[in-house]
């Protein structure tokens, strides 16, 4: 159990035949009340300051939780958001290089159809030649023929 001034002030003391002075007792216990009275309240303003100081330092240790967890969460956002981006990167080329073998593709087939085309025409023109100089030989013939039916 503590001790408190006033604990000291009450104290009763039995009174024996040959004790001490009483009045030099009295004072002596007044200047330990006196004495002990500051320690006591100093005592108690420590108590509250430290009792202060610890509720100021579990509020500083949840803060500094709330920032370490809130500093892992940002860190695992910026990862998802790198990944994420990553992702989106390798989607955006894996679609550009479809487009450009889409066009690549599409290229080649036009130009088939454009060569096939050309073979056509070139035949068609083989033909036609075929046809007007078989045309020209007819006409030189019946020119020959008339030519000399009027000789």
């Amino acid at each position: 159990m503590a001790l408190t001034p006033l604990d000291i002030e009450k104290k009763e003391f039995k009174r024996t035949f040959r004790g001490y002075s009483e009045v030099e007792v009295d004072e002596f216990l007044d200047l330990i009340i006196n004495d002990y009275e500051v320690l006591y309240r100093e005592n108690m303003d420590y108590k509250d300051r430290n009792q202060h100081l610890q509720e100021q330092l579990e509020q500083y240790q949840r803060l500094e939780d709330t920032l370490k967890n809130t500093l892992v969460m940002a860190q695992q956002t910026a990862e998802e958001a790198k990944d994420n981006a990553h992702r989106e990167v390798e989607l955006i080329i894996k679609e550009a290089q479809d487009r450009a073998a889409a066009i690549v593709a599409e290229a080649q087939d036009r130009v088939q159809e454009i060569l096939g085309d050309f073979q056509e025409t070139k035949q068609e023109l083989k033909v036609f030649q075929s046809k007007v100089k078989v045309l020209l030989e007819a006409q030189t013939e019946i020119l020959q023929e008339l030519e000399e039916e009027l000789k």
